[in-house]
Protein backbone atom coordinates (compact mmCIF):
# COMPACT_ATOMS: atom_id res chain seq x y z
CA UNK A 1 0.00 0.00 0.00
CA UNK A 2 1.10 3.56 -0.75
CA UNK A 3 1.66 5.86 2.19
CA UNK A 4 -0.93 8.62 2.79
CA UNK A 5 -0.31 11.88 0.94
CA UNK A 6 -1.31 13.83 4.06
CA UNK A 7 -1.25 12.46 7.59
CA UNK A 8 -2.09 14.72 10.54
CA UNK A 9 -2.15 13.32 14.08
CA UNK A 10 -2.90 14.94 17.42
CA UNK A 11 -2.79 18.51 16.09
CA UNK A 12 -3.36 21.24 18.66
CA UNK A 13 -3.25 24.99 18.15
CA UNK A 14 -4.33 27.79 20.48
CA UNK A 15 -4.56 31.53 20.04
CA UNK A 16 -4.37 32.95 23.53
CA UNK A 17 -7.13 31.30 25.54
CA UNK A 18 -8.92 30.04 22.42
CA UNK A 19 -8.22 26.43 21.42
CA UNK A 20 -8.62 26.37 17.64
CA UNK A 21 -7.55 22.71 17.36
CA UNK A 22 -7.71 20.21 20.19
CA UNK A 23 -6.11 16.99 18.94
CA UNK A 24 -7.31 16.80 15.32
CA UNK A 25 -6.42 13.78 13.15
CA UNK A 26 -6.80 13.51 9.38
CA UNK A 27 -5.54 11.22 6.60
CA UNK A 28 -5.66 11.83 2.84
CA UNK A 29 -4.93 8.77 0.71
CA UNK A 30 -3.42 9.06 -2.80
CA UNK A 31 -5.84 9.89 -5.58
CA UNK A 32 -8.73 10.70 -3.24
CA UNK A 33 -10.74 13.84 -2.54
CA UNK A 34 -11.18 14.34 1.20
CA UNK A 35 -13.62 17.03 2.34
CA UNK A 36 -13.20 18.83 5.65
CA UNK A 37 -16.49 20.18 7.00
CA UNK A 38 -17.28 22.18 10.09
CA UNK A 39 -19.21 25.22 11.33
CA UNK A 40 -17.57 28.64 11.36
CA UNK A 41 -14.83 28.68 13.99
CA UNK A 42 -14.42 24.88 13.98
CA UNK A 43 -10.71 25.13 13.07
CA UNK A 44 -10.80 24.20 9.36
CA UNK A 45 -8.68 27.07 8.09
CA UNK A 46 -6.25 26.71 11.00
CA UNK A 47 -5.70 23.05 10.11
CA UNK A 48 -5.27 23.89 6.41
CA UNK A 49 -2.72 26.59 7.24
CA UNK A 50 -0.72 24.10 9.31
CA UNK A 51 -0.80 21.48 6.53
CA UNK A 52 0.30 24.16 4.04
CA UNK A 53 3.27 25.18 6.29
CA UNK A 54 1.77 28.66 6.85
CA UNK A 55 1.42 28.06 10.60
CA UNK A 56 3.05 25.77 13.17
CA UNK A 57 1.04 23.44 15.41
CA UNK A 58 1.49 23.70 19.18
CA UNK A 59 1.75 19.90 19.27
CA UNK A 60 1.16 16.91 17.02
CA UNK A 61 2.64 16.06 13.65
CA UNK A 62 1.73 16.55 9.98
CA UNK A 63 3.41 14.69 7.13
CA UNK A 64 2.88 15.61 3.46
CA UNK A 65 4.41 13.16 1.02
CA UNK A 66 6.43 11.79 3.94
CA UNK A 67 7.90 15.21 4.84
CA UNK A 68 7.28 16.90 8.19
CA UNK A 69 5.63 20.31 7.70
CA UNK A 70 7.65 21.83 10.56
CA UNK A 71 11.03 20.16 10.03
CA UNK A 72 11.04 20.28 6.22
CA UNK A 73 8.59 22.96 5.02
CA UNK A 74 10.39 23.64 1.71
CA UNK A 75 10.05 20.01 0.65
CA UNK A 76 6.35 20.12 1.52
CA UNK A 77 5.77 23.32 -0.48
CA UNK A 78 7.38 21.72 -3.52
CA UNK A 79 4.76 18.94 -3.39
CA UNK A 80 1.66 21.02 -2.69
CA UNK A 81 -0.65 23.39 -4.52
CA UNK A 82 -2.87 25.68 -2.43
CA UNK A 83 -5.98 27.57 -3.47
CA UNK A 84 -7.12 29.77 -0.59
CA UNK A 85 -10.49 31.30 0.22
CA UNK A 86 -9.57 34.44 -1.70
CA UNK A 87 -7.76 34.57 -5.04
CA UNK A 88 -4.04 35.26 -4.80
CA UNK A 89 -3.80 36.96 -8.20
CA UNK A 90 -2.43 40.28 -9.40
CA UNK A 91 -5.37 42.18 -10.87
CA UNK A 92 -3.16 44.45 -12.97
CA UNK A 93 -1.44 41.58 -14.79
CA UNK A 94 -3.15 39.50 -17.45
CA UNK A 95 -4.21 35.94 -16.75
CA UNK A 96 -1.32 34.65 -18.84
CA UNK A 97 1.27 36.79 -17.03
CA UNK A 98 -0.09 35.71 -13.64
CA UNK A 99 0.51 32.08 -14.55
CA UNK A 100 3.97 32.78 -15.97
CA UNK A 101 4.91 34.63 -12.78
CA UNK A 102 3.74 31.72 -10.59
CA UNK A 103 5.54 29.23 -12.81
CA UNK A 104 8.85 31.07 -12.67
CA UNK A 105 8.55 31.50 -8.89
CA UNK A 106 7.94 27.74 -8.69
CA UNK A 107 11.26 27.12 -10.45
CA UNK A 108 10.07 26.38 -13.99
CA UNK A 109 12.25 27.49 -16.89
CA UNK A 110 10.89 30.15 -19.25
CA UNK A 111 9.85 27.73 -22.01
CA UNK A 112 8.44 25.24 -19.55
CA UNK A 113 6.41 27.98 -17.81
CA UNK A 114 5.02 29.23 -21.13
CA UNK A 115 4.05 25.71 -22.21
CA UNK A 116 2.42 24.91 -18.87
CA UNK A 117 0.53 28.22 -18.80
CA UNK A 118 -0.86 27.65 -22.30
CA UNK A 119 -1.95 24.15 -21.35
CA UNK A 120 -3.79 25.34 -18.25
CA UNK A 121 -5.40 28.37 -19.92
CA UNK A 122 -6.84 26.10 -22.58
CA UNK A 123 -7.90 23.45 -20.11
CA UNK A 124 -9.77 25.88 -17.84
CA UNK A 125 -11.45 27.65 -20.79
CA UNK A 126 -9.52 30.88 -20.23
CA UNK A 127 -7.66 31.08 -23.54
CA UNK A 128 -9.78 33.87 -25.05
CA UNK A 129 -9.41 36.03 -21.93
CA UNK A 130 -5.75 35.16 -21.26
CA UNK A 131 -4.37 38.59 -22.22
CA UNK A 132 -6.96 40.64 -20.34
CA UNK A 133 -6.19 42.16 -16.94
CA UNK A 134 -7.42 39.85 -14.18
CA UNK A 135 -9.34 42.80 -12.68
CA UNK A 136 -11.78 42.44 -15.61
CA UNK A 137 -12.43 38.72 -14.94
CA UNK A 138 -15.68 37.46 -13.45
CA UNK A 139 -15.59 35.73 -10.05
CA UNK A 140 -15.78 32.30 -11.66
CA UNK A 141 -12.96 33.09 -14.09
CA UNK A 142 -10.76 34.30 -11.23
CA UNK A 143 -11.36 31.13 -9.26
CA UNK A 144 -10.50 28.98 -12.28
CA UNK A 145 -7.34 31.00 -12.88
CA UNK A 146 -6.41 30.72 -9.21
CA UNK A 147 -6.81 26.95 -9.42
CA UNK A 148 -4.72 26.90 -12.61
CA UNK A 149 -2.00 28.85 -10.80
CA UNK A 150 -1.89 26.23 -8.05
CA UNK A 151 -1.28 23.57 -10.72
CA UNK A 152 1.60 25.33 -12.47
CA UNK A 153 4.23 23.26 -10.63
CA UNK A 154 2.98 19.84 -11.76
CA UNK A 155 4.22 17.10 -12.23
CA UNK A 156 6.03 17.70 -8.91
CA UNK A 157 2.65 18.39 -7.32
CA UNK A 158 1.42 15.54 -5.11
CA UNK A 159 -1.53 17.09 -3.29
CA UNK A 160 -3.84 20.01 -3.98
CA UNK A 161 -5.42 21.86 -1.04
CA UNK A 162 -8.64 23.73 -1.84
CA UNK A 163 -9.79 26.01 0.97
CA UNK A 164 -13.43 26.91 0.19
CA UNK A 165 -12.70 27.24 -3.55
CA UNK A 166 -16.26 28.16 -4.60
CA UNK A 167 -16.94 30.81 -1.96
CA UNK A 168 -18.83 33.73 -3.50
CA UNK A 169 -19.49 32.06 -6.86
CA UNK A 170 -22.93 31.99 -8.44
CA UNK A 171 -24.44 28.55 -9.16
CA UNK A 172 -23.12 28.54 -12.73
CA UNK A 173 -19.58 29.37 -11.65
CA UNK A 174 -19.73 26.75 -8.92
CA UNK A 175 -20.80 24.06 -11.40
CA UNK A 176 -17.94 25.01 -13.73
CA UNK A 177 -15.40 24.69 -10.94
CA UNK A 178 -16.92 21.37 -9.85
CA UNK A 179 -16.36 20.07 -13.37
CA UNK A 180 -12.71 21.15 -13.22
CA UNK A 181 -12.21 19.47 -9.83
CA UNK A 182 -13.95 16.33 -11.09
CA UNK A 183 -11.57 16.25 -14.05
CA UNK A 184 -8.57 16.51 -11.75
CA UNK A 185 -9.89 13.63 -9.66
CA UNK A 186 -10.30 11.51 -12.81
CA UNK A 187 -6.60 12.08 -13.47
CA UNK A 188 -5.72 10.83 -9.99
CA UNK A 189 -5.00 14.16 -8.32
CA UNK A 190 -5.11 13.99 -4.51
CA UNK A 191 -7.16 16.82 -2.99
CA UNK A 192 -8.09 18.15 0.43
CA UNK A 193 -11.21 20.29 0.19
CA UNK A 194 -12.74 22.54 2.82
CA UNK A 195 -16.18 23.86 2.00
CA UNK A 196 -19.28 25.49 3.45
CA UNK A 197 -21.44 23.91 0.75
CA UNK A 198 -22.63 20.50 1.88
CA UNK A 199 -23.82 19.64 -1.63
CA UNK A 200 -20.24 20.23 -2.81
CA UNK A 201 -18.81 17.67 -0.39
CA UNK A 202 -21.59 15.21 -1.20
CA UNK A 203 -20.89 15.49 -4.92
CA UNK A 204 -17.08 15.55 -4.93
CA UNK A 205 -15.66 13.84 -1.84
CA UNK A 206 -14.63 10.21 -1.44
CA UNK A 207 -14.27 10.72 2.31
CA UNK A 208 -15.58 13.40 4.68
CA UNK A 209 -14.18 14.56 8.02
CA UNK A 210 -16.40 16.67 10.29
CA UNK A 211 -14.53 19.10 12.53
CA UNK A 212 -16.25 20.79 15.48
CA UNK A 213 -14.60 22.88 18.17
CA UNK A 214 -11.17 21.76 17.07
CA UNK A 215 -11.87 18.02 17.19
CA UNK A 216 -12.90 15.48 14.56
CA UNK A 217 -16.37 14.37 15.57
CA UNK A 218 -17.01 12.03 12.62
CA UNK A 219 -15.49 10.69 9.43
CA UNK A 220 -16.61 8.41 6.62
CA UNK A 221 -18.03 8.40 3.12
CA UNK A 222 -20.95 10.79 2.51
CA UNK A 223 -23.31 7.78 2.41
CA UNK A 224 -22.03 6.30 5.68
CA UNK A 225 -22.30 9.66 7.47
CA UNK A 226 -25.87 10.07 6.30
CA UNK A 227 -26.66 6.60 7.66
CA UNK A 228 -25.37 7.70 11.10
CA UNK A 229 -28.31 10.05 11.56
CA UNK A 230 -30.53 7.00 11.91
CA UNK A 231 -33.62 6.11 9.96
CA UNK A 232 -34.89 7.38 6.66
CA UNK A 233 -37.16 10.40 6.53
CA UNK A 234 -40.84 10.60 5.69
CA UNK A 235 -41.41 13.69 3.53
CA UNK A 236 -44.88 15.01 2.73
CA UNK A 237 -45.87 18.02 0.63
CA UNK A 238 -49.25 19.77 0.90
CA UNK A 239 -51.29 22.17 -1.19
CA UNK A 240 -52.40 24.60 0.09
CA UNK A 241 -49.23 24.92 2.25
CA UNK A 242 -51.19 25.60 5.42
CA UNK A 243 -52.27 21.95 5.51
CA UNK A 244 -48.74 20.99 6.56
CA UNK A 245 -49.30 22.39 10.07
CA UNK A 246 -52.65 20.61 10.34
CA UNK A 247 -51.02 17.36 9.27
CA UNK A 248 -48.17 17.87 11.77
CA UNK A 249 -50.62 18.20 14.66
CA UNK A 250 -52.55 15.08 13.54
CA UNK A 251 -49.38 12.99 13.24
CA UNK A 252 -48.00 14.22 16.59
CA UNK A 253 -51.22 13.08 18.30
CA UNK A 254 -51.17 9.62 16.72
CA UNK A 255 -47.51 8.61 16.51
CA UNK A 256 -44.82 8.51 19.25
CA UNK A 257 -42.09 10.98 18.28
CA UNK A 258 -39.28 13.15 19.58
CA UNK A 259 -40.28 16.59 20.82
CA UNK A 260 -38.89 18.24 17.64
CA UNK A 261 -40.59 15.82 15.23
CA UNK A 262 -42.30 16.32 12.79
CA UNK A 263 -40.65 19.39 11.24
CA UNK A 264 -43.09 21.68 9.41
CA UNK A 265 -42.22 24.33 6.83
CA UNK A 266 -45.57 26.03 6.48
CA UNK A 267 -44.44 28.44 3.74
CA UNK A 268 -43.30 25.55 1.54
CA UNK A 269 -46.11 23.22 2.64
CA UNK A 270 -43.50 20.63 3.62
CA UNK A 271 -43.50 18.16 6.53
CA UNK A 272 -40.50 16.00 7.45
CA UNK A 273 -40.09 13.41 10.19
CA UNK A 274 -37.86 10.49 11.06
CA UNK A 275 -39.13 7.15 9.70
CA UNK A 276 -38.29 5.08 12.77
CA UNK A 277 -39.93 2.01 11.27
CA UNK A 278 -38.97 2.56 7.64
CA UNK A 279 -41.78 1.87 5.22
CA UNK A 280 -44.05 1.09 8.18
CA UNK A 281 -43.78 4.75 9.23
CA UNK A 282 -44.66 5.81 5.70
CA UNK A 283 -47.74 3.57 5.62
CA UNK A 284 -48.84 4.74 9.08
CA UNK A 285 -48.46 8.37 8.00
CA UNK A 286 -50.61 7.73 4.93
CA UNK A 287 -53.26 5.97 7.05
CA UNK A 288 -53.47 8.82 9.58
CA UNK A 289 -53.68 11.51 6.91
CA UNK A 290 -56.41 9.58 5.06
CA UNK A 291 -58.36 9.04 8.30
CA UNK A 292 -58.20 12.79 9.04
CA UNK A 293 -59.15 13.58 5.43
CA UNK A 294 -55.96 15.63 4.91
CA UNK A 295 -55.03 15.67 1.23
CA UNK A 296 -51.32 15.20 0.50
CA UNK A 297 -49.72 16.26 -2.81
CA UNK A 298 -46.63 14.08 -2.47
CA UNK A 299 -45.54 11.50 0.11
CA UNK A 300 -42.41 9.38 0.23
CA UNK A 301 -39.26 8.13 1.95
CA UNK A 302 -35.76 9.52 1.44
CA UNK A 303 -32.30 9.34 2.97
CA UNK A 304 -31.23 12.32 5.09
CA UNK A 305 -29.16 14.92 3.23
CA UNK A 306 -25.57 15.70 4.15
CA UNK A 307 -26.84 19.07 5.44
CA UNK A 308 -29.12 17.28 7.92
CA UNK A 309 -26.27 14.94 8.88
CA UNK A 310 -23.95 17.90 9.44
CA UNK A 311 -26.47 19.62 11.72
CA UNK A 312 -27.04 16.39 13.63
CA UNK A 313 -23.29 16.00 14.20
CA UNK A 314 -22.44 19.63 15.03
CA UNK A 315 -25.69 21.14 16.34
CA UNK A 316 -25.89 22.81 19.77
CA UNK A 317 -27.14 19.63 21.43
CA UNK A 318 -24.01 17.72 20.42
CA UNK A 319 -21.44 20.21 21.69
CA UNK A 320 -19.39 19.71 24.76
CA UNK A 321 -17.17 22.19 26.49
CA UNK A 322 -13.50 21.67 25.56
CA UNK A 323 -11.37 19.91 28.09
CA UNK A 324 -9.46 22.24 30.40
Amino acid sequence: MMSPMVEASGITKSFGDVAALAGADLTVEPGRIVALLGPNGAGKTTLVRIIATLSHPDSGRVLVGGHDVVADPYAVRALMGLTGQYTGLDGVLSGRRNLLLIGRLAGLGRRQAISRAEELLERFDLGKAADRAVSTFSGGMRRRLDLAASLMARPLLLVLVLDEPTTGLDPGGRLQLWEVIGGLRAEGTTMLLTTQYLEEADRLADLVYVLDRGQMVASGTPASLKARTGAQLVVARFEPPGLARTAGRALAEQMPMNSDDPQVDQDAGLLTMVARHGIGSLLETARILAAKDIAVTDLGLRQPSLDETFLALTGPGTRKAPAS
